[in-house]
């Protein structure tokens, strides 16, 4: 019906009697208006004056109104729509994507949020017995989607600066299909503080794994929620990692975006980039599922968007001024860090280059009832206990006050076959020595909770046996 739909207005002036949308007269709501944060060019730092000034904070107003003249947006945003977007809407994250990524003939569909889009590429490009490359720890709200409709997981190994591009030429050199099955043809990754390490490629790094997917003919799902928050240095004119997007010549590259990190999660609007190719099955998808993003959403970042609006200048200002804020969290989450969790000696973390986590190294080995020797059946390798201390600690965690998140729930599940393929002993349940924290939230629990959590490492590392 939508494709119908497209092809009846092709002709300007048509007469309709074939629409089953509301008349907009009808709608029980004349005007949205928006007061939002200030991101004048006269304000240095908007996020600080935002959050210092209080109630005396200079604020913006926009407006969309269901009769004025120019209420297009409005109407078409609260009636029935297409699986592209509103056309205002999208063209204006797609002038949004042009002016960070500059990408080569690829085009912008609206999404429902993050998770929407991730998930119908999974469907889009996935075929039930496929298998699929993903970082070894990744957020399992969204490794977990594809796998009711029978695709399956190859983690790649990461170290602190992301995915390890020799271990992606290792799987892919060494998958052989008449065991295995189809070769995996799509990698989902996060390069910009990925959840839940925090780590972030470096260029160079880009450039191999980009080059590998060329060689090996993969396809990219570059889920970036983080980009705007890369603590690249103090400077106002640095300049975040180049994105996959940015560097492709082939229209591998399918990039999600969305708004949760830097305005607000509840908005539920995103995007997908890529190809044309992509982006007529995406709408296809979006018109047999959810049908249309949100409306709301769709005005908001429509006018907050436009000359009236922020602009995009005035966009660029508030993520480089979220970003500096961030980083401040950060620093002060270490600090804290460093007096009460590394100072026991039982736990580390590195300053994350991007993103809102810090991925506690628990040095684990070091408690007196660590063992290396366990054997799940006979005949099978032997493992470490990794895993029951590791829960062990998150029991005592929670039992103490303090909430942190285990390792084990982000480690990406292997199929059997990809599990043999990556090798038994070093199975990744030995790696799990892990835990997630944030400083995204309230800085008044940053102290006392980190005192807590080591504390709680204290008692539980030196225990008798």
């Amino acid at each position: 019906m939508k494709a119908l739909w497209r092809v009846a207005n092709r002709k300007p002036g048509m007469l309709s009697l074939g629409t089953g949308d509301p008349h907009f007269s009808l709608f029980p709501m004349k005007k949205v208006q928006f007061e939002v944060a200030s991101a004048s060019s006269d304000l240095d730092d908007p996020v600080a004056t935002w959050t210092d000034a209080g109630s005396d904070a200079p604020t913006q107003w926009f407006s969309s109104s269901r009769d004025e003249p120019g209420s297009t947006p409005f109407r078409a945003a609260m009636a029935y729509g297409t699986g592209a977007g509103l056309p205002e809407a999208q063209r204006a994250v797609t002038e949004l994507t042009k002016h960070y990524h500059a990408p080569r003939d690829h085009v912008c569909t609206l999404t429902i949020g993050n998770m929407d889009g991730v998930s119908k590429l999974f469907r889009l490009l996935g075929s039930p017995g496929d298998h699929f490359l993903a970082d070894e720890f990744s957020f399992n709200a969204l490794t977990n989607a594809p796998l009711a409709h029978g695709i399956s997981w190859v983690p790649v190994r990461i170290d602190q600066g992301g995915l390890i591009p020799a271990d992606l030429e290792r799987v892919m050199s060494a998958w052989d299909e008449s065991v295995h099955g189809r070769r995996p043809h799509v990698l989902y990754t996060v390069p910009s503080g990925q959840n839940p390490t925090g780590c972030t490629l470096s260029p160079q790094r880009r450039k191999q794994i980009y080059e590998l997917c060329q060689r090996f003919d993969i396809l990219i799902i570059e889920d970036d929620p983080y980009y705007y928050l890369q603590y690249v240095d103090d400077e106002a004119s640095s300049q975040p990692a180049p994105s996959f997007l940015s560097m492709d010549l082939d229209g591998r590259v399918l990039r999600v975006d969305n708004f949760s990190k830097v305005m607000m999660p509840g908005m539920r609007l995103g995007w997908v980039t890529s190809s044309d190719l992509f982006h007529q099955h995406l709408i296809y998808l979006n018109e047999s599922s959810t049908q249309h993003p949100h409306g709301f959403g769709q005005i908001f970042i429509t006018e907050m968007l436009s000359a009236s609006g922020w602009g995009l200048a005035g966009f660029d200002r508030w993520t480089r001024s979220l970003r500096k804020e961030y980083q401040r969290r950060r620093d002060v989450f270490l600090a804290h860090f460093a007096r009460e969790v590394a100072s026991t000696g039982f736990a580390r973390a590195d300053a994350p280059p991007a993103g809102m986590f810090v991925w506690v190294d628990v040095h684990v080995q070091r408690h007196p009832r660590f063992r290396t020797d366990l054997r799940d059946a006979e005949g099978c390798p032997p493992r470490s206990n990794v895993p029951e201390l590791m829960d062990e600690l998150f029991e005592r965690c929670l039992d103490a006050g303090v909430v942190v998140m285990p390792a084990s729930i982000f480690a990406t599940p292997a199929s059997p076959g990809a599990a043999k393929l990556l090798g038994g002993d070093d199975s990744i349940q030995n790696r799990i020595h892990f835990l997630r924290t944030t400083f995204a939230g309230e800085e008044a629990q940053m102290q006392p909770a980190l005192h807590i959590l080591g504390q709680v490492l204290r008692d539980f590392f030196t225990e008798l046996k």
